[in-house]
């Protein structure tokens, strides 16, 4: 069958990125990132949709113009975007309620970023089979999925916040426990240097028969002052936490 010539606009070169390499590495079976997947965080995976997306796009545009080793990478970026998006609908059954809620409306409710998502990757497909079986529709497929472009982002950067949201509402929560915990434990080291204050007073008025109990009063002050020292040192990096999260 005669090699069909696609009329396709054209792509001016990409200069070699970080993101770029990060995509290609995740992209091949077996590879340190695709092995590494598991291990990412859903906040950097959802965030990472956007970037695959994008170069699935772009492998199929370099494929269409007769590059066709861009097809079986594109074949390798869809399984990898397919995974982490299963993974991603998945991540709620790990949670609490309201959060899994969160994480369900945000993907299959009324105004669910799912079907765009799974429309997306139907054009994928479809060109994709275009360019393989050198159909003449191939070029109105490409059309077509460069059209899901503005959708496919919208909606990959709705799911990223989702996430986002439940992850920043987590840590500030864990702030406040900490800044709970370290008020608890400083009224407790300002009642045990209050306790050492008036054993010391006793031990004085005690004289020589007190001197023993004297020293235990005095290394339980150097102890709560080590606490304090420490108790303030954490609230000072739970406030720098807060201030990070928000």
């Amino acid at each position: 069958m005669p090699t069909q010539r696609f009329s396709i606009p054209t792509v001016p070169p990409l200069a070699a990125s970080p993101l770029a390499s990060t995509a290609n590495e995740a992209a091949r079976p077996g590879s340190a990132v695709a092995s590494r997947s598991q291990d990412i965080s859903v906040v950097n995976l959802a965030a990472r949709q956007r970037m695959l997306s994008q170069r699935l796009i772009l492998q199929i545009l370099l494929a269409a113009r007769g590059d066709r080793s861009r097809l079986d990478e594109a074949r390798r970026t869809l399984q990898l975007f397919s995974e982490s998006h299963q993974r991603l609908t998945s991540a709620s059954k790990a949670l609490p309620p309201a959060e899994a809620q969160r994480i369900d409306t945000t993907y299959q409710g009324p105004a669910g970023v799912g079907p765009v998502i799974d429309a997306f990757v139907h054009r994928v497909r479809e060109a994709m089979d275009g360019i393989a079986q050198e159909r003449a529709s191939a070029p109105e497929a490409i059309d077509r999925l460069i059209g899901q472009t503005d959708r496919i982002l919208a909606a990959l950067d709705m799911a990223t916040m989702a996430f986002d949201e439940i992850t920043r509402a987590r840590s500030e929560a864990m702030v406040k426990e900490l800044v709970s915990i370290v008020g608890d434990i400083q009224g407790v080291a300002k009642e045990a240097k209050i306790v050492s204050f008036n054993a010391q007073v006793i031990a004085a008025r005690a004289g020589q028969q007190g001197r023993e109990f004297a020293v235990v009063a005095n290394v339980l002050s150097n102890i709560t002052d080590v606490i304090d020292r420490l108790t303030r040192k954490a609230a000072v990096l739970a406030e720098q936490r807060h201030t990070i999260a928000a």
